[in-house]
């Protein structure tokens, strides 16, 4: 395999020419992507302006890498064991007998009732919020597209819209796709938990939305009660929409930790909606099945968009997750507490590889503070590790805004870009194989 084509693999600097958020807004500059596509891959840090081409998300990439350099992949955040066995099954059936299940025609465009009503009963049954599953909830294709619709409905263009960074990248590309900035507040670590008076401080007339993420991808944070009270009281005051992104809300880790929706706060109902997941929740993520929940008119706001992007999607699957919501059968208890266990081994093992993790309290990840270990910046150190450890993860700099980073002096280096995400979500014997490499070869190649 040629380097040019490695390098096309391998995570990108914002020093190749890779057009930053900043340039997502509509501006007279001229480096701005004028086009929608080009800002849309823009707003998501993989446009490279200098080719005038998109480039793979950074998952993708890292991926690609991985394989290439026959690398144990602790990059990507998929799991790599297979959900249920008893909820396929139930997908399989309705897919192939006609006797169960819906055909395997279009799903109403709100999604199947079944779906519906096995999600208003989900959030009754673990949080006592109340939904009507004729209006206030929406099935949609992934949680992806729900905070797709999301955006576009709400981001005006010319307007700002706040959220924590490090961030899920599509927040980056569907606001610029609406012609709007991404602006972040930084989370610091270890702990990473929001700072809300620097998030209220960001707000400008321009303002026109807060992306919210609990439990956070990928820091592992679960925001608090009184932390979303602020951002629902901030959303008041300024009149924003709240978009809460709750995708991992079956993943949280620690036992004296309790996942808590926007919606359970006082006053929510008029400026908030929060997003599932059932591909996160029950570890399909090739289904494609998320949910969106509020009130009956910002969903229908919603519904404007969301109706023409997919429409519908995959009943057979959709009246699965409707089983499973039903009755998880202990599956969402077991997967936490074989999550924790994963989590607690790869923290173990980061350590001994001379790295500092944070302890995510859910999700998926790790987050590794490499400033003792080495000089090199995430992107460089994450090339060498896949390269010369045989180990792929992902620079938490291609997950924040990139011209917020590259405005820092040398004298006050960006944290953020300091860090490396690592996926426990893998088998154990995978993640022990990627700590005995680190451990083994990351201290001879520094």
């Amino acid at each position: 395999m040629s380097d040019t084509t490695m390098n096309a693999m391998l995570p990108k600097s914002p020093q190749d020419h890779v057009t930053p958020a900043s340039a997502a807004q509509p501006t007279a500059d001229p480096l701005s992507p004028p086009s929608p596509w080009a800002r849309s891959a823009a707003g998501a840090n993989t446009f490279d302006h200098a080719a005038g081409t998109v480039l793979p998300t950074i998952y993708e990439r890292t991926t690609a890498a991985a394989i290439a350099h026959e690398a144990v992949n602790l990059g990507q955040g998929f799991p790599d064991r297979e959900g249920p066995e008893w909820l396929r099954q139930a997908a399989a059936q309705a897919l192939t007998d006609p006797a169960v299940g819906p055909s395997n025609q279009y799903a109403p465009g709100l999604g199947l009732p079944v779906l519906r009503e096995a999600v208003t009963e989900d959030h009754l049954r673990r949080t006592g919020i109340s939904l009507d599953p004729s209006s206030e909830v929406m099935i949609t294709t992934g949680a992806t597209e729900a905070i797709a619709a999301s955006i576009l409905a709400f981001a005006s263009p010319g307007s700002q819209v706040l959220t924590f960074e490090p961030h899920y990248d599509s927040y980056g590309s569907m606001a610029a796709l609406a012609g709007a900035e991404l602006v972040g507040v930084p989370l610091s670590g270890p702990e990473f938990h929001p700072d809300m008076d620097a998030l209220e401080a960001a707000v400008t007339e321009r303002t026109s939305m807060l992306l919210l993420n609990t439990p956070h991808n990928p820091t592992g944070t679960v925001f608090t009660e009184q932390e979303l009270r602020r951002a629902v009281g901030i959303a008041r005051r300024h009149g924003l929409v709240i978009m809460c992104d709750e995708v991992y809300e079956q993943l949280v880790l620690e036992a004296d930790q309790q996942h808590r929706s926007i919606l359970s706060i006082s006053g929510a109902a008029e400026v908030a909606v929060a997003i599932g997941s059932a591909g996160k929740s029950f570890s399909l993520t090739g289904w494609k099945i998320g949910w969106l929940c509020g009130s009956a008119e910002l969903v229908n706001r919603i519904r404007g968009v969301k109706q023409f992007l997919t429409f519908s999607s995959g009943p057979g699957f959709q009246w699965a997750v409707a089983q499973g919501l039903q009755d998880d059968r202990g599956f969402f208890a077991e997967n936490a507490a074989s999550l924790a266990a994963a989590r607690d081994l790869l923290h173990s093992g980061l350590h001994s590889a001379g790295l500092r993790p944070n302890r995510a309290a859910s999700g998926y990840f790790l987050l590794a503070d490499i400033s003792e270990a080495t000089d090199l910046d995430d992107v460089a150190f994450c090339r060498l590790l896949a390269e010369e450890v045989g180990v792929a993860a992902i620079p938490v700099s291609s997950l924040i805004i990139q011209h917020r980073s590259d405005q820092r002096s040398a004298d006050a280096p960006d944290p953020l870009r300091r860090l490396v995400r690592f996926a426990f979500c893998k088998r154990l014997s995978s993640l022990e194989e990627g700590i005995d490499r680190m451990v083994s070869r990351l201290p001879k190649v520094l």
